[in-house]
């Protein structure tokens, strides 16, 4: 009898992880870098929790998923032009897998909440995960799933095809350790000090504890 395309889904779906993870295998014995595409919030937040994690060379904030080339912070926080605020993590698979850095993530945000992230409300600072090719995907769901498990909640985080990631402005880049005074509601206070108050107002680790407690791997006690 000729199998039919859902027969054989189930196979492809089985070879796609296999294949996946010899490529991810081959990959860290070469000592090559991998990127990780998220979106998980305020880009300064995931930027600051992931340049932590040993393996991480570098978090890069940026834009995707939009329908605007080059766009700016202004027209992204507007709305209107379909994009995440997201960063792009660069890792040594050898240190630190796609899948861990993906299980970090999902208990570093509220995957539960479709309007935004936090105090910060809306559809650019909504949570995704960025795909390239069919075994990303399945070392996603697979993440999603266990989240959705851990939670017992469901899990609103989409899984989208990888686009253009536009860099953002060189000033968000590494803000949350820059030492230039920046003029804020709080006063004129150094970027780091501005970047803590923030994070701490706009209440990301308390939820974020509220959540995922002791395995929430950024929020602190």
């Amino acid at each position: 009898m000729t199998a039919t395309f859902d027969n054989i889904k189930p196979i492809l779906l089985t070879l796609a992880i296999v294949f996946g993870s010899m490529l991810e295998c081959t990959r860290a014995q070469a000592g090559q870098t991998e990127t990780l595409t998220v979106a998980g919030g305020c880009f300064w937040c995931v930027e600051s929790d992931f340049e932590s994690v040993p393996g991480v060379h570098e978090v890069i904030s940026g834009y995707t998923g939009g329908t605007i080339e080059r766009p700016t912070y202004k027209q992204v926080v507007r709305g209107g032009t379909g994009h995440y605020e997201a960063v792009q993590i660069q890792f040594d698979p050898s240190t630190v897998t796609r899948a861990q850095l993906l299980q970090m993530f999902f208990r570093s945000v509220d995957p539960t909440d479709a309007g935004g992230q936090f105090c910060d409300r809306g559809d650019s600072y909504r949570t995704a995960i960025f795909v390239s090719n069919p075994a990303e995907k399945a070392i996603a769901e697979t993440a999603k799933t266990e989240a959705a498990r851990a939670l017992k909640q469901k899990i609103v985080t989409p899984i989208l095809s990888e686009g253009t990631f536009y860099p953002a402005e060189k000033y968000h880049q590494d803000y949350y350790k820059g030492s230039k005074v920046v003029l804020t509601r709080f006063g004129p206070i150094k970027q780091s000090k501005a970047y803590k108050r923030y994070r701490n107002a706009c209440g990301r680790d308390q939820r974020v504890r509220e959540l995922w407690g002791n395995k929430a791997p950024f929020a602190g006690g």
